[in-house]
């Protein structure tokens, strides 16, 4: 009788080993589910983080596109040659090209001589068209063409057509200013990525600053 009392004895405490057994694997079991989850939750919040910081990227990107980008008809002479900043786009190749060409039709049209001369050679001299040429400007230091490409053709027909037709209602800022928005036009993706960096090092963003001499090659 007390053999059978203890066998009882120990199938009852084998039984309660094996319950305890199972219930210890169940749970390791649960807690690394849980931590897998975690660490699911954890990349995806990862993963979010760098789409919004992606986005946000884009977005700042699509904000300095947008404020560099020169828009509607140039005051005072764009009524003139019928034009408009808006004529050179991706969306209409043609009209952007017929733009161009039309504003570098000047240069050869104008020619200046005396004190007009040494404006346009102080004004020209400060802005090249690196993405095209390597030349230091757009003209060489007597104030001839120093690069064929239509974009500097247009450029310098812009400060030609100024100078000879609207002396007093720029200055040679004011006419810098206007060659530098259209060769922001030129060259967009290029300022674009320009503006970016002089952003990131506190350089205040206008046309000359970006377009002109003055920082040249700073995005490299």
């Amino acid at each position: 009788m007390d053999n059978e009392k203890k066998n009882s004895l120990e199938k009852l405490c084998f039984g309660i080993l094996i319950a305890v057994v199972f219930i210890m694997g169940f749970n390791a079991y649960q807690i690394s589910q849980l931590k897998h989850i975690g660490n699911s939750v954890s990349g995806m919040n990862d993963m979010n983080t760098a789409t919004r910081n992606s986005m946000a990227n884009l977005a700042a990107s699509t904000k300095t596109n947008l404020s560099i980008t020169p828009k509607g008809i140039p005051e005072i002479y764009g009524g003139e040659l019928e034009i408009s900043y808006d004529d050179v786009s991706a969306a209409d190749q043609k009209k952007a090209d017929a733009t161009i060409k039309k504003l570098g039709m000047l240069d050869q049209q104008i020619t200046l001589n005396g004190d007009d001369l040494k404006r346009y050679i102080s004004v020209a001299g400060q802005i090249s068209c690196e993405y095209c040429c390597g030349t230091d400007s757009i003209i060489f230091p007597d104030g001839k063409a120093a690069c064929g490409c239509q974009h500097s053709f247009a450029m310098r027909g812009v400060a030609k057509y100024l100078i000879k037709n609207h002396p007093a209602d720029y200055t040679d800022d004011g006419i810098l200013e206007e060659l530098s928005k259209w060769k922001i036009l030129f060259f967009p993706e290029q300022m674009a990525k320009k503006a970016a960096v002089m952003e990131s090092k506190g350089i205040e963003l206008n046309p000359i600053n970006l377009a002109s001499n003055k920082y040249r090659n700073i995005e490299n």
